[in-house]
């Protein structure tokens, strides 16, 4: 028997009622309906009169002009994105695209030792060229300059190939990438257009739970620019990505109604201010269950700013992980309420290492203000610019202490740069991502412990990189007759060379060594 089915029975069984009452209540009920057929039998009732209404006359008023100030702000995203059927996709969710899959719907991955160069070439890919694939997926955004500025998430343009905006007048235009945070799930695309209706940022440190929020989108593609009302049902929640446990949390949950499709699309206040954008829900059947989440305003518009000005995003992190202090733990750590967050590990040659963090140090003030959480403490840290003095209270063994730390760079996997070149990142220099060459990427790629530097791991088709012959698996030895040793410094390398100049690159590539001139696109980039 369906779960559904199940569901529906057990909502039956909660309305039978007892043998004893059941006659009385029939009797009640036949009452109950001559009463009503009399008084239909008299005539149509009256409507109430204003008075009686007024309270929910001038909240419909409300509600219908934040939704008309907030609407013409609100932009439908329809993406077309190129998946290679290949190992190196990732698996689904209601955010991504589907698995990869290699011979008979078995993921590469998946299939016993030794097989997958029987269907997949002796490096895991290289001998059969996967085959690319077409898909298209709808999402939302908002304007928020006049001159085109769109902000959306990165996992509804992730891998486009071609993006359409629609305006709430129906004008459809061609959107470009300007880049892309995706430690915080965030993009800005652009739009050649003028004198647009934009939104005013509002103050996400002041929304309080029970607070009236709208939110806006086209849900599941077919219902653009949809508005559900609803309120503020927590603040502060906690990051619930288990891929990267680094990602910040301090999401704002709502029970205004979020389906896949509002994705990218504004949360406002009932002046109309932007103060979140929705991202994502959570949900057993993959549609809106009452619990739906928002990137609050104050990250978002940190973030925007960041890539209008410069393409990109630089966070600053500490490296180390963290526990909140919990009315559990508290007592464990001589603590005198339950407020802070505990230092669970410090990663090595890291800003909090060099800073003389340890493990068990609890981090109770940041700059002389209180740390509420960890979560907190990520947020406001990874908002600063790298290279940011900063000072921080701690207790050890219940014994005050205060460190000062210069705030680090964060980067996903040794390179983060590079990941702003993410295929589909069409302003990319290079248009290319590279990893470092990690035990599994030299397996997968037989790649010989002898060579040193950053492996491709994608390619965006038609561009320098791909014009250039360069593919996945290849690595990258130099760049400008000057070694790299892993993802971050080839990144580096690469964003040093001046726009429009001509790029040398070694890479060895099916244990041969070659030069490959990589001629950029033109214009500001960024990514690789």
């Amino acid at each position: 028997m369906s779960a559904t089915t199940n569901s529906l029975i057990a909502k039956v069984k909660r309305l039978v009622i007892p043998a004893g009452c059941a006659s009385a209540l029939v009797v009640a009920g036949a009452l109950a309906l001559n009463h009503n057929l009399a008084h239909a039998a008299i005539g149509t009732a009256a409507p109430l009169n204003e008075s009686a209404v007024s309270p929910l006359v001038a909240l419909d008023n409300a509600v219908e002009a934040v939704a008309a100030r907030v609407t013409p702000a609100v932009v439908n995203v329809a993406v077309t994105s190129r998946v290679t059927d290949d190992s190196g996709q990732d698996g689904g969710g209601q955010n991504g695209g589907g698995p990869g899959f290699g011979f008979g719907g078995i993921p590469p991955q998946d299939l016993p030792p030794g097989f997958q160069q029987f269907f997949f070439g002796p490096n895991g890919g290289r001998g059969m060229q996967p085959q690319p694939q077409i898909e298209h997926g709808i999402g939302s955004g908002v304007i928020v300059s006049p001159d085109g500025y769109i902000v959306t998430n990165d996992h509804v343009v992730n891998g486009a190939t071609q993006m359409r905006v629609t305006l709430d007048d129906r004008r459809v235009f061609s959107a470009r990438l300007v880049g892309v945070d995706k430690l915080n799930d965030l993009a800005v695309i652009k739009i050649d257009a003028h004198n647009l209706t934009s939104i005013a940022w509002g103050d996400s440190t002041r929304v309080k739970p029970g607070e009236t929020v709208l939110a806006f989108g086209n849900p599941f593609g077919n219902f653009p620019f949809t508005v559900t009302r609803g309120i503020v049902s927590g603040i502060d929640r906690p990051n619930p990505y288990s891929d990267d446990p680094r990602k910040p949390g301090d999401f704002i949950q709502t029970d205004a109604a979020i389906n896949p499709g509002n994705s990218g699309g504004p949360l406002v206040n009932a002046y109309g201010e932007l103060v979140g954008i929705d991202t994502f829900i959570i949900s057993d059947s993959g549609s809106f269950a009452g619990a739906g989440f928002a990137i609050p305003s104050q990250i978002v518009k940190a973030s925007a700013e960041a890539i209008i000005k410069d393409g990109t995003v630089h966070h600053g992190y500490l490296g180390i992980s963290m526990n909140d202090v919990t009315p559990e733990n508290a007592s464990f750590f001589n603590l005198p309420d339950a407020s802070g967050a505990i230092v669970a590990q410090v990663t090595p040659d890291s800003p909090a290492s060099r800073a003389g963090l340890e493990r068990g140090d609890v981090l109770r003030e940041l700059n002389g203000q209180k740390i509420a959480n960890g979560s907190a403490l990520q947020v406001a840290v990874s908002e600063m610019a790298p290279g940011t003095r900063i000072e921080l209270g701690i207790l050890r063994n219940g014994k005050p202490m205060t460190l000062d730390a210069t705030v680090g760079e964060f980067h996903k996997n040794g390179g983060e740069e590079a990941e702003n070149g993410a295929p589909g990142a069409s302003r990319g220099k290079l248009g290319l991502t590279v990893d470092n060459l990690t035990p599994d990427t030299r397996q997968r790629y037989n790649v010989p412990d002898t060579v040193k530097g950053a492996a491709i791991e994608n390619v965006r088709p038609g561009s320098p990189a791909d014009d250039a012959g360069l593919a996945p698996g290849d690595v990258i030895l130099e760049v400008d007759r000057k070694p790299v040793e892993d993802a971050e410094s080839c990144g580096n390398a690469i964003h040093a060379a001046p726009d429009g100049k001509d790029i040398l690159l070694l890479v060895w590539a099916h244990g041969g060594t070659f030069y490959r001139v990589v001629h950029p696109a033109g214009g500001a980039q960024s990514g690789m």
